[in-house]
């Protein structure tokens, strides 16, 4: 699934390539991906043509382009959505499920949502420029300016649930995904496992320095790619997989000590972790009952 890294070099592309060009005609291929919609396929269609894209913004792993009328377009990858901007005589994608024709793009391009999987979606939030009421639960990311550290510190060290499953708590943070998490935990020394309530506020801080400087640097690199589902809206792969440290890494030696990396199931996916850098952490121990003398 492409992760918040991957989202923003998207949103880069399409603030590049189709800001300040109007929607002439909408073409819906497939329902599915608008079926969040409560317009259905043909009011999606008519609610987009004619307005013009003021802009391209992000949250989290969704992506919404700000419209002239104060509606937005609303997006979400999910496990293979693909937003490519594609010349007028382009031949279609195979998996091609809505077609945006753009009047005023560089050198006439059209802006293609293809989605093999069709787990992600596209729909037209009413007086959502600013920002979609359909996504204002979900925190901001790590990357954003205005993203409260200190806030993060404290409420990660008042809850008892691992602290991989915190980073992935999109109420608390958004963005990060499966494999930067299991890259900020190698590198922060934490197992995922630990309650956040057993973390040190210094702890908590690097953890969220490690995250911030790992989706950094794969945001630098394209994002992170493991075959030809993800590309940007240039049809370009990420790459910086080859800079991984523990994630998807099982059976290979750790980086920094050469213990094995070690693969463990979590929430119908995988962790990845070096059992000797990020040990499991001790069971809280239950104090045992007094019983009084009869």
């Amino acid at each position: 699934m492409p992760e918040l890294p991957e989202v923003e070099v998207v949103r880069a592309g399409l603030e590049r390539h189709v800001t300040g060009s109007r929607i002439t005609r909408v073409d819906v291929l497939h329902p599915r991906p608008v079926r969040r919609d409560p317009r259905g396929p043909e009011g999606f269609a008519a609610a987009l043509a004619g307005r013009r894209i003021v802009a391209a913004r992000r949250r989290g792993k969704y992506l919404w382009l700000p419209l002239d009328n104060g509606d937005a377009l609303l997006g979400h990858l999910g496990m293979s959505g693909q937003l490519l901007v594609q010349p007028d005589d382009a031949v279609p994608e195979r998996h091609l499920r809505v077609r945006m024709v753009l009047d005023g793009a560089a050198e006439d391009r059209n802006l293609h949502f293809v989605d093999q999987r069709m787990f992600g979606g596209l729909s037209v939030s009413t007086g959502g420029a600013e920002l979609p009421a359909e996504i204002a639960h979900i925190a901001r990311d790590p990357l954003d300016p205005e993203f409260d550290d200190d806030l993060f510190v404290a409420r990660v060290r008042r809850r008892t649930s691992g602290v991989k499953r915190l980073l992935l708590d999109q109420g608390l943070v958004s963005g990060v995904g499966n494999i930067y998490a299991d890259e900020a935990l190698w590198r922060a020394r934490l197992h995922g496992e630990r309650p956040g309530d057993r973390l040190t506020a210094a702890q908590a801080r690097t953890l969220l320095g490690h995250a911030r400087e790992v989706m950094e640097e794969a945001l630098g690199q394209g994002g992170t790619s493991f075959d030809a589902l993800y590309v940007n809206v240039n049809g370009e792969s990420g790459y910086f997989d080859r800079s991984l440290h523990a994630y998807g890494r099982q059976d290979e030696p750790c980086d920094r000590c050469g213990t094995p990396i070690r693969r463990i199931a979590f929430m119908n996916r995988s962790s990845y972790f070096c059992p000797r850098c990020q040990p499991v952490p001790r069971r809280r121990r239950v104090p045992t009952p007094v019983v009084a003398p009869d």
